[in-house]
């Protein structure tokens, strides 16, 4: 996998296996455009939803325990949403914590803990598995489609022990999964890529993290460079309100990354790099067929 952060030009592999085993072309440019925060705020809500149905948006990243989860529920339509599992509430003023009894993952106020730092110094892992194990049942329950698994600023993916729980919850529910770049992994000194792929979970190539004023920049220069194999573009769109601008310092990156959700010149560089938008879906359809699966055979009418 490679990353791009904020202007940093990288090259990429010359054929993709993950395009194989999806049945295409090891040359073909995949491009999924994930939205995420969907739940997070009736902003983000709003904002993800407008991308998904009207921009740019191929799939969303729900964060179940968050305040307004429900309200996201309440207005999905079928679309692919994958979950962002939430185990970090980072605001001082803007809680949230456990779908479960989970006294590890809680800090003094009741909520999630702040930092990373926190949660991978106190949180039981048997606590974070249920907890995350919950998370994607109540999102089932709600009548999601769930396509993919990631967490909410990395927590499960950048901590070696927390990535046994995530790999673990991927391989039962046969999702793909967003995994850090390989820089981070080396970081880590755990091969993350290689533990997935041994395990039969797919991930993205390359995932691009876009953020508000220079969210045009990035994706312009991320299709500049575009290689072939599957990229993700992550963007947190949300409209501009009252809401939003009380929630934090980042609304106005967020609603930036709307505007550009809803650029439809972004699909003229999409031509011009040869490019493809694609959804989530379309690896776990990948997945299933490789585990030959009672699972994917399960899912009678997902796509």
């Amino acid at each position: 996998m490679a990353a791009i952060g904020h202007g940093t030009p990288v090259r990429f592999r010359e054929v993709s296996e993950l395009c194989e085993a999806m049945g295409r072309s090891s040359t073909d440019r995949l491009v999924i455009f994930t939205m995420d925060g969907l739940g997070r705020s009736h902003a983000s809500n709003e904002g993800v939803y407008s991308a998904l149905r009207r921009g740019l948006g191929t799939s969303a990243g729900l964060m179940v325990p968050t305040p307004w989860a429900r309200h996201a529920a309440k207005r999905y339509r079928g679309e692919q949403v994958g979950l962002l599992l939430t185990l970090i509430a980072e605001s001082d003023l803007y809680r949230w914590g456990p779908v479960t009894s989970a006294p590890s993952l809680l800090d003094g106020d009741g909520g999630f803990p702040r930092t990373l730092e926190d949660l991978w110094d106190h949180a039981d892992l048997d606590e974070v598995f249920r907890e995350a194990h919950a998370q994607i049942e109540r999102a089932i329950l709600w009548g999601f489609d769930v396509t993919y698994l990631s967490s909410h600023l990395g927590a499960m993916e950048r901590r070696a022990e927390f990535f046994g729980v995530y790999l673990e919850l991927a391989e039962e529910y046969r999702l793909p999964v967003r995994l850090p770049s390989a820089s981070d992994q080396r970081s880590l000194g755990v091969p993350l890529s290689s533990l997935a792929a041994q395990a039969g979970v797919l991930s993205p190539d390359h995932v691009v993290a876009v953020r508000g004023g220079s969210a045009r920049g990035t994706i312009e220069q991320a299709l500049s460079n575009l290689e072939p194999g599957v990229t993700e573009l992550r963007l947190r769109p949300a409209v501009d309100t009252p809401e939003l601008r009380a929630l934090g310092g980042d609304w106005a990156d967020r609603v930036g990354d709307l505007d550009v959700a809803m650029d439809a010149d972004i699909s003229v560089l999409m031509q011009r790099a040869g490019a493809e938008l694609i959804g989530w879906a379309e690896l776990r359809r990948a997945m299933g067929r490789r585990s030959g699966s009672s699972v994917e055979a399960a899912r009678t009418g997902r796509t």
